[in-house]
């Protein structure tokens, strides 16, 4: 199963109530915010629906790990670590991204939202137009992961 990364690029100023609701069901509330996402069609539509606010891509098993790691959060604020994992059932960050990617949620136990911080060396483009156009929003496939490991 593909499993989609949605980073949250712009703030809430000038934002339509119907699209900020959008953006709290896919649980990126905030600007620098993330969260996984399944691959299936209501999901992908409304990715695109909020599509002027964030980006996705494919998230890689790899990206995921690093994102668990460093952003990890149990319920309570609690940083994830391997103490943590061993206690909810899980061996290692390896393990429990496995168990992520094919069933494409997170457990009930961590947070569904990832808070990041803004990239490093800062957006390669306008924070206004899309991937297509030489910006930064909408869908960039696997470029996420690029993206991703600045923001971690």
């Amino acid at each position: 199963m593909k499993l989609f990364l949605a980073i949250r690029i712009r703030g809430i100023t000038g934002v339509p109530p119907e699209m900020l609701d959008v953006l709290n069901r896919l649980n990126i509330p905030k600007k620098h915010s993330a969260s996984l996402i399944p691959d299936n069609p209501s999901m992908v539509g409304m990715l695109k629906k909020v599509s002027d606010y964030i980006t996705w891509g494919e998230i890689s098993r790899d990206s995921l790990v690093a994102l668990l790691k460093k952003r990890g959060r149990l319920e309570g604020n609690k940083r994830l670590t391997e103490e943590s994992l061993k206690k909810i059932g899980f061996n290692s960050f390896e393990e429990l991204a496995d168990k992520i990617l094919t069933n494409g949620k997170v457990p009930p136990l961590i947070k569904k939202t990832f808070r990041l911080t803004p990239p490093s060396g800062g957006f390669k483009g306008p924070i206004t137009k899309h991937v297509n156009e030489g910006g930064e929003l909408g869908y960039r496939g696997e470029a996420i992961n690029q993206l991703l490991s600045r923001m971690i």
